[in-house]
């Protein structure tokens, strides 16, 4: 028997990703969980309206969204906790810039950098609708054919109702493997 909770968002877990753009010149950073994959070439990075790298994504057009693994933590909650417009994040993390001049975090082992197509709002939100301009990948995290090997890679989930961090975990199977199951 199921039971209703209400109208609450359960659709987790979700990647846990950080945000960042240019503030002049240096990076800030923001800890985000609410994106979204709306076409092979786009995304969706939802912020609460508040934000202080809100503006500065809006005014530079441009983004980068790192997964993150376990070992960047400490890091990722320290730019969750604390707002850009009281404290320096730009050390948080070591990093590069990327080919469209978005901050790349060099710890983090797959980040696109993304220009901002779009920018839908919902109450004490800003969305950022982002077609991904590069994808830069750790070689070691590439399987033989070139591609994003996520066993390798190891994103940190994040789940909602709960407030918590999970593990990603084995492969299961090969996608429409269980059809003749």
């Amino acid at each position: 028997m199921k039971k209703s909770i209400e109208t609450k968002l359960a659709l987790y877990p979700t990647p846990v990703t950080i945000v960042g753009t240019m503030n002049g010149d240096k990076p800030t950073w923001t800890l985000v969980a609410h994106i979204g994959i709306i076409g092979h070439d786009r995304i969706l990075v939802s912020l609460a309206e508040p934000h202080y790298i809100n503006h500065l994504i809006r005014e530079n057009g441009k983004l980068s969204v790192s997964l993150v693994t376990e070992e960047m933590l400490p890091a990722v909650d320290k730019a969750g906790s604390v707002t850009g417009a009281k404290e320096d994040k730009s050390r948080l993390f070591e990093y590069e810039l990327g080919e469209n001049g978005t901050p790349i975090i060099k710890a983090a082992n797959l980040t696109p950098e993304c220009s901002v197509d779009d920018i839908y709002k919902t109450p004490n939100f800003e969305s950022f609708i982002c077609t991904i301009d590069n994808t830069y990948v750790e070689e070691s995290c590439l399987n033989d054919k070139g591609k994003p090997d996520y066993t390798a890679v190891k994103p940190v989930l994040f789940e909602f109702p709960n407030y918590q961090y999970l593990r990603t975990g084995d492969v299961i199977g090969k996608c429409l493997s269980f059809k003749n199951k």
